[in-house]
């Protein structure tokens, strides 16, 4: 029986995060939109995960303005974004009527399919996001937190994809970000799932390990629906298979793709020229094209390799990449084994970084890292030891119950914070997530429109508009 095989090109998202840590402007991709748009794609993954942040605090650009300009020129194909549930795009637990203004704006702006996870698989932070989605009427995929460890078996998937599917969710995703599945645990947990949950099944993994593509393949003879792929140029090592690769092996079988080879060798030929641009600026580092078994044994996804390689070199630190990474699964099963994706892939690295920088384990903590601990991001899959949390919180309480619970609409005082910067309705969203690296980018939009050269800090209130 023929099966078409769906496919969610990643290039304007994930790829790019996963290789370039995010730093793609929209400049670069509008030329080639149009072409992608008329593929066939399942999707396009364009928006959300770090692209957020990016746009803010490196390319000086509006992220919603972004989204507008890509819905604008792909009229055929829906739009994905990545969401992190009550964690928005933002680092932090959101109130609820953020969260739900967030979903709402999303939706308006042009995305037709968020694909929404917790980084702890903890469900109660996922219900705001999956009911706000679903009165918009926008498909929601809930994503799978992929890991290793004893307590990740697939009786845990299964279970967890029931309470998803419980919720009303429309399809199921296994989240692998940091390339840690091999292909008998692929067909052994997308079986377990296919055999108990009547959902759409999608397939999310990446090449870091070099084991993605024999995966993919594994996924889709166990009857997964979609995959997630890069356009070659921007694909393999902490990236994800290459598309047309995939579309060629899938021709004449059963699950043939009936995508345009020909076309893709033309959008191939632009992201070519790209990612040569990219490597001579130093912004593409060729170790993040290698494919590293040692991936299985640290489980450190792919954006979060090459942010925290760009972190070691600015801090003139390189030569401690390899004990950062040694540090990391320590530092992770000290905090309850959480699968390693935003926001606790930065928090465990970040600490992991402290860690061997100052040569002490633990002389100083994020606070991040303390509220990981303190449970304000959820229920970690493994309880914590008792006496490092007081070694790293000491006295302060401990949160069991839904961390949005203890927190109080919050997003009308945020508007009154920054009114007098706001221009568009999403505004307030950016100062939300990014207070500092929203004001300041709100600062250089205001002067530029009112025709000043004035960098930030340097604008008086004399020039804020009547």
């Amino acid at each position: 029986m023929k099966k078409k095989m769906l496919i969610t090109e990643t290039i304007l998202r994930d790829a790019q995060q996963s290789l370039i840590a995010t730093r793609m402007p929209t400049d670069d991709m509008l030329p080639i939109l149009s072409k992608l748009d008329n593929v066939g794609f399942y999707s396009l993954e364009c928006w959300g995960g770090a692209t957020f942040d990016a746009c803010l605090r490196f390319l000086d650009e509006d992220p919603w303005e972004r989204l507008k300009l890509i819905r604008e020129h792909c009229k055929n194909t829906k739009l994905q974004m990545l969401f992190r549930g009550q964690n928005m795009l933002g680092y932090r637990h959101y109130a609820d009527d953020v969260v739900e203004y967030f979903v709402q704006r999303s939706a308006y702006n042009g995305i037709d399919i968020i694909r929404i996870f917790d980084a702890l698989n903890d469900i109660r932070n996922l219900t705001t996001s999956i009911k706000a989605a679903k009165k918009e009427n926008i498909h929601v995929q809930a994503a799978i937190s992929y890991t290793t460890g004893e307590m990740f078996t697939p009786e845990y998937f299964v279970n967890y994809a029931k309470q998803l599917s419980d919720e009303g969710v429309d399809s199921i995703c296994i989240k692998d970000m940091a390339g840690l599945l091999t292909p008998p645990k692929t067909a052994e947990i997308i079986n377990a799932l296919k055999q108990t949950i009547d959902l759409p099944i999608q397939l999310h993994t990446h090449s870091t390990s070099g084991l993605a593509s024999m995966c993919i393949l594994e996924g889709i003879g166990a009857g997964v629906d979609i995959v997630d792929t890069a356009m070659s140029p921007f694909a393999q090592g902490t990236s994800h298979i290459a598309t047309e690769s995939l579309v060629v092996a899938l021709n004449d079988t059963q699950y043939d793709t009936g995508l345009d080879l020909v076309l893709l060798n033309e959008i191939r030929d632009y992201f070519v020229k790209l990612r040569e641009k990219y490597i001579n600026s130093g912004l593409l580092d060729p170790q993040m094209l290698m494919s590293d078994t040692r991936a299985l044994i640290y489980q450190v996804p792919g954006g979060m390799l090459s942010n925290l390689l760009l972190q070691l070199k600015q801090a003139g630190k390189e030569d401690e990449f390899q004990k950062v990474l040694e540090e990391v699964p320590r530092v992770r099963k000290d905090a309850g084994y959480p699968p390693l994706v935003t926001p606790t892939s930065q928090i465990i690295g970040t600490q992991a970084v402290f860690n061997v920088i100052n040569n002490a384990r633990y002389k100083m903590c994020t606070s991040e890292f303390k509220d990981l601990i303190a449970g304000k991001y959820g229920k970690t899959p493994m309880p914590i030891d008792e006496k490092f949390k007081t070694k790293i919180i000491g006295d302060d309480d401990i949160i069991t119950c839904r961390p949005a619970d203890l927190l109080s609409p919050e997003l009308q005082n945020l508007s009154s914070e920054i009114k007098e910067f706001i221009e568009t309705d999403e505004d307030v969203l950016a100062y939300a997530q990014f207070p500092k690296i929203a004001v300041e980018f709100f600062e250089k939009r205001r002067a530029k429109k009112y025709g000043l050269n004035a960098k930030y800090g340097d604008i008086e209130n004399k020039v804020h508009p009547v």
